[in-house]
């Protein structure tokens, strides 16, 4: 019995080891991907609205017209200008594409006025039909 007991643990084992080393294979990066950080003017009319209407909170969302996939972050209402948003990380999983990116704040030794911003990045990449998690 006790021998029936180690066996049924040794497989449960192996079952959990296989089960999390499977689990960590879908987040290995397969390739980064290259993207344009698109100015104002270059946005899509359409895309543009949509940022327009969300702007004042924070937000995260895809758009794609087949040929291109959008990714845009908006970080919400800032007390004053001069914020900018980095690119940490844009790249291509099994199961997703992941960005991660970040705001930084206005230069410490920059006048900025007082005037609420709304720093938001739309970052324009290949169309890939995959899910896009926001690290």
């Amino acid at each position: 019995m006790k021998r029936f007991i180690s066996i049924l643990c040794a497989i449960l084992m192996m079952s959990f080891l296989g089960g999390c080393s499977m689990l960590s294979e879908e987040n290995v990066k397969l390739r980064d991907l290259d993207f344009t950080v698109l100015s104002d003017e270059k946005i899509p009319e359409e895309l543009k609205s949509i940022i327009e209407e969300k702007k004042a909170q924070p937000f995260k969302l895809t758009y794609s017209d087949n040929e291109y996939l959008y990714i845009c972050i908006g970080y919400g209402e800032q007390p004053t200008g001069g914020y900018s948003i980095a690119v940490n990380e844009l790249y291509l999983t099994d199961s997703a594409i992941h960005v991660n990116t970040q705001l930084l704040g206005p230069d410490s030794d920059q006048k900025s006025n007082k005037v609420p911003s709304y720093p938001f990045i739309v970052i324009k990449t290949e169309f890939l039909d995959q899910t896009v998690i926001f690290d």
